[in-house]
């Protein structure tokens, strides 16, 4: 149901995000990667405690919370599925950043999970990660790839992703339970989302 102009209230406890859908559908060009001494390592069966761990910190300053309030058995089941990807970024012997790719529609890839930690944010990271994102996405007959991202991201991810040769095609609104007010995430994270509860 479509919003309508203006103001609409979000209930105390909870919050609210924009999130842009944007997608490809052919290879954009090439781009080279930036000078540093990371790589790319695939992750077959992921323990739970290491993806738990790379995912918070990845996320957590961008409320990622969607997967800490899974189960063991659920998270299991989800990353583990057949057509299910997921690579770390490795600097100096440690993961640094997570990619997970979603294969499990015919001629669709889509980016479940895309980023670095904090650290590495600038550093030329990212466009390494998003090199090897397209090269292991552009296969096995995909005609689409697609992403989406929100206003609690890191400021520049929409434009980081259209310069990697997205386009925005979809926007939502998001309202969930604040990760922050039942314990599912810190209560000092993402202070650019006020807590209000």
């Amino acid at each position: 149901m479509p919003l309508p102009d203006g103001y609409s209230d979000v209930p105390s406890g909870k919050i609210a995000a924009v999130v842009t859908h944007l997608e490809m559908t052919q290879p954009p060009p090439r781009r080279d990667d930036p000078p540093g001494a990371w790589r790319l390592g695939r992750v077959e069966q992921p323990a739970l405690d290491w993806y738990r761990d790379l995912y918070r910190r990845v996320g957590e300053e961008w409320l990622w919370f969607t997967r800490t309030r899974l189960g063991d058995g659920a998270l299991a089941a989800t990353i583990r599925a057949p057509g299910i990807e997921v690579y770390a970024l490795v600097v100096d012997g440690r993961d640094e950043g997570l990619l997970e790719l979603d294969f499990r529609e015919r001629g669709h890839c889509e980016l479940v999970y895309f980023g670095v930690t904090a650290k590495f944010i600038g550093t030329g990271a990212a466009r390494f990660l998003m090199n090897r994102a397209l090269e292991l996405a552009w296969r096995n007959g995909v005609q689409r790839i697609w992403v989406h991202t929100c206003t609690f991201d890191h400021p520049s991810a929409v434009a980081f992703y259209q310069r990697s040769g997205f386009r925005p095609f979809r926007r939502q609104i998001e309202v969930a339970d604040d990760p922050r007010l039942n314990g599912t995430a810190p209560r000092d994270v993402a202070r650019h989302v006020p807590v209000i509860g």
